[in-house]
């Protein structure tokens, strides 16, 4: 005897929508579908389909599948055992088990029906069901008016676990008598839950067939204190902007900044342990890999280019920059743009946060200074150049916007230093979802030489830029012919050259000039134009 063999209904009288298992759904029928998904489990002469369809009949025979041929089969119930228990008793001499498998639903893969297998054989069941869960509040009329069923005061409804009909498991010994099956069986739930679709509708085939051609995105980022938060910031926000497609996010090692920011937004996140950064990717079965880690090198790139997946990579300057598909180094202007690398800031992409925000006017006297150097500012550079300008922007009556970001470790120390100035015009803000609000009414900012600088610019900030080192001094967008005063690497700058540059900043006439500079720029398509590149990589060839 055997172990087990699947078994496809595929009655086209119960089809909800006309010819509905032949109809190709994302390119394949669903009766090839399901043959497919059964021969990964089982051997060819396992799988056996039962139909009252000619044409399945034939779809069978040319792919190879053993078929039951019967022009007069139908279902009547929703019960598909009974439904098949002649079939059933009949099969029951030759196998132990037999997994009933739906055409109908075909969103469930050859892994899900492995898994429901594993759990059904280590819970010794005499059945397996697949069901979802779900949340309801269930009512009834009578006399013209709704009834509820439940005692449900509260109205939050009740937990019910309802049975998809993508799978079922029986022991063939319930069938040893074909009239009568075994007494309280003991039977396991399979949960399926979001894969659990059946096609009843038009709708439901349109679901299937979009989910279908759904493709995995895994984001591969790096964000801790030595390189800052701006590559997990860029991240989020183009996975913000991937609806059609499964979004997975690897962290690397050292990224535990990283971790905690993905995780506040509900995305699926992994982070690398001891295994190889690429180890860790590929067990993601990956479509398209995104890299915003800086560098990368050759035996990382290698592997994910053999095992053919296509990558994208962000501010990659490595050697194994030359193995992606496409490399967008938008805040790197030196190099020219072709088809397979994108440079400057037409690629930079703007949060959708700006999109809505109040672009400043120029006024003639600065009001309002943003102090901020990104996510982490290691080096406290907020600090230094704060106690710098803070005595003449108090005796000039400038309010200061102080903004740290949440890998900021200074936090307390800063809190406790502008304690004892107690200076009512300075407002010191920590991990802030709303930098556009911090950058709105704002006449001037330092700040350093990453994606910050195009922010400021689309707000129409003119400002005064450091380096935190010599890689991000390589951010050439921030000169003066896009608004900005660029002071050099902040450890080679000296305090006079910072108060000197700050008190030429306050006149009217530079700002002026930058302004209208910073007026004739405009980032707001560059995202949807990133994206579609991103997206055109697992949508078409090439």
């Amino acid at each position: 005897m055997k172990e087990r063999c699947v078994i496809i209904p595929a009655v086209k009288k119960n089809a909800v929508i006309p010819d509905q298992l032949v109809k190709k759904l994302a390119g394949v029928t669903l009766i090839e579908r399901a043959i497919h998904t059964a021969r990964s489990v089982v051997s060819g002469d396992d799988v056996i389909v039962t139909t009252d369809s000619e044409e399945i009949s034939l779809i069978c025979e040319r792919s190879g599948a053993r078929f039951r041929y019967n022009r007069n089969l139908r279902f009547k119930s929703l019960d598909i055992v009974a439904e098949l228990r002649d079939t059933l008793c009949e099969l029951a001499s030759r196998y132990a088990h037999f997994l009933i498998l739906r055409a109908s639903c075909p969103l469930l893969t050859w892994t899900d029906v492995e898994d429901a297998w594993k759990k059904y054989l280590d819970a010794d069941a005499d059945s397996l069901v697949t069901v979802k869960s779900v949340r309801q509040r269930i009512w009834n009329v009578r006399d013209g008016t709704l009834e509820n069923l439940l005692d449900d005061k509260a109205g939050e409804g009740e937990q019910f676990l309802v049975e998809s009909r993508a799978l079922i498991i029986v022991r063939g010994s319930l069938l040893a008598d074909s009239n009568n099956f075994k007494k309280k069986p003991k039977i396991i739930p399979y949960f399926l839950n979001e894969r659990a679709i059946e096609i009843q509708s038009y709708q439901d085939w349109w679901i299937c067939e979009h989910l279908l051609l759904r493709r995995h995105v895994v984001f591969v980022v790096a964000g801790y204190p030595a390189i800052g938060m701006g590559h997990v910031y860029r991240a989020l926000m183009l996975a913000h902007e991937i609806t059609n497609h499964r979004i997975t996010f690897v962290c690397t090692r050292q990224s535990e900044l990283a971790v905690e920011s993905i995780a506040r937004k509900d995305y699926r996140s992994v982070r690398q342990g001891q295994e190889p950064l690429a180890e860790v990717v590929l067990k993601l079965r990956p479509d398209l890999v995104v890299n915003d880690i800086l560098n990368t090198d050759v035996p990382y790139m290698g592997r994910l280019t053999a095992a053919g997946v296509k990558c994208v990579n962000f501010e990659d300057e490595g050697p194994g920059a030359d193995m992606a598909q496409l490399v967008i180094n938008a805040l790197y202007e030196s190099a020219r743009s072709t088809r397979r690398l994108r440079c400057g800031p037409e690629y930079f992409c703007l949060r959708d946060e700006f999109a809505g925000a109040a672009r400043n006017k120029l006024r003639e006297d600065v009001k309002v200074l943003l102090i901020t150097f990104g996510g982490t500012d290691s080096r406290n550079f907020s600090r230094r150049v704060f106690d710098i300008v803070e005595p003449i922007c108090r005796g000039m009556g400038i309010a200061v916007r102080l903004v740290a970001g949440p890998g900021y470790a200074h936090k307390k120390s800063m809190e406790d230093h502008l304690q004892k100035l107690d200076n009512p015009l300075v407002e010191f803000t920590w991990a802030t979802n709303a930098m556009s609000r911090m950058m709105e009414g704002a006449d001037l900012a330092i700040c350093s030489a990453g994606r910050t600088v195009y922010e400021l610019a689309h707000m129409r900030i003119p400002g005064m830029v450091a380096a935190h080192h010599e890689r991000e001094a390589r951010h050439t967008f921030a000169r003066p012919r896009n608004g900005f005063t660029f002071l050099g690497i902040m450890d080679r700058i000296d305090d006079v050259k910072i108060r000197n540059v700050f008190l030429a900043m306050l006149r009217y006439p530079r700002r002026a000039r930058f302004f209208e500079r910073q007026s004739r720029l405009d980032f707001t398509g560059n995202k949807t134009r990133v994206v579609g590149l991103m997206l055109e990589k697992i949508t078409r060839q090439g």
